[in-house]
């Protein structure tokens, strides 16, 4: 069964000028996620700024996500690491919080063969017992997890079920889906992707958009698994200008920016991203006020 079908948000961690978590902040962007219809949150992945929290901020992320969201929609709890056994620790932790499942980014910079990417994953899913989500980035990782290792994990790992896909390349993720033979769930990574991966048997979006159109991005993907490609195509390309400005700098510079203009307090980076520069806040301030969530 599906950790879960639709839009799950990457919700991106507010900061307090003094760099500290905003819980008050983290709470409202919770309950609007959710008033808004989000089908998951995904906490304290790349646009929640994992890289640069360290455990103890990692950990209170997820244990304060779970407990606001309170069941109401299920929690992943971004624990990947270049380091397996950290993995492992910040996964046990994880589900010792009640995350409704993981989210494992391909080991980056070390850069590991396929065969060390199945004995990693196969190492963190074995130490846990729920639900664990591969994410493919290789843009950022410098490791691409192909088809056929995808697969093998999911055919033979009881708790790996899907992968986040942001590999960008359609024809492999259509490869994927069919090596994979219904034993992995698979979610699009990319915003600008949505359509085209769910038109070949994608169930959702883990998504950057939804910070700030929860409720539009939902039903774009309700459109998708309802079969209804039309008006979804047109949606896609509705919010292509959007999406293209939400990542005009690396992620999540733009989305706290466009969190900070809805009116949420949200901070910017922590070094080594920094503030958005002034060009492009204007150039994502008129993609809002075009899109209407602004």
């Amino acid at each position: 069964m599906a950790i879960f079908k639709g839009a799950g948000v990457a919700i991106a961690t507010p900061m307090k000028e003094n760099g500290e978590i905003n819980y008050e902040t983290f709470e409202k962007l919770i309950e609007d996620q959710i008033k808004n219809e989000t089908d998951c949150i995904i906490v304290v992945g790349t646009t929640g700024e994992a890289p640069t929290l360290d455990d103890d901020e990692h950990l209170e992320a997820i244990r304060f996500t779970v407990a606001q969201a309170a069941k109401r929609v299920p929690v992943i709890a971004g624990t990947g690491s270049n380091n397996t056994a950290h993995a492992i620790m910040m996964s046990k932790e994880a589900q010792k919080f009640g995350a409704d499942g993981v989210l494992l980014v391909a080991p980056y910079y070390n850069k590991a063969t396929q065969n060390g990417l199945i004995q990693s994953f196969s190492a963190i899913a074995n130490a846990i017992d729920i639900p664990c989500v591969l994410y493919n980035v290789p843009s950022r990782t410098g490791s691409n997890i192909l088809p056929d290792t995808a697969a093998y994990l999911g055919k033979h790992v009881e708790n790996i079920v899907a992968v986040k896909e942001a590999c960008g390349n359609i024809s492999q993720i259509a490869e994927l889906i069919e090596k994979a033979e219904g034993s992995l769930d698979v979610y699009s990574g990319n915003d600008d992707q949505i359509v085209p991966i769910c038109s070949l048997g994608g169930i959702g979006v883990i998504s950057v958009l939804s910070n700030v159109a929860p409720k539009f991005t939902h039903d774009l993907v309700m459109k998708c698994l309802n079969g209804d490609y039309v008006s979804a195509a047109k949606d896609q390309i509705r919010c292509a200008e959007l999406v293209r400005s939400l990542f005009c700098e690396v992620n999540p510079i733009p989305v706290k920016a466009a969190l900070n203009m809805q009116g949420y307090d949200c901070g910017i980076p922590r070094l080594p991203l920094t503030e958005m520069e002034e060009a492009h806040k204007e150039r994502l301030r008129k993609a809002m006020v075009e899109f209407g969530c602004l």
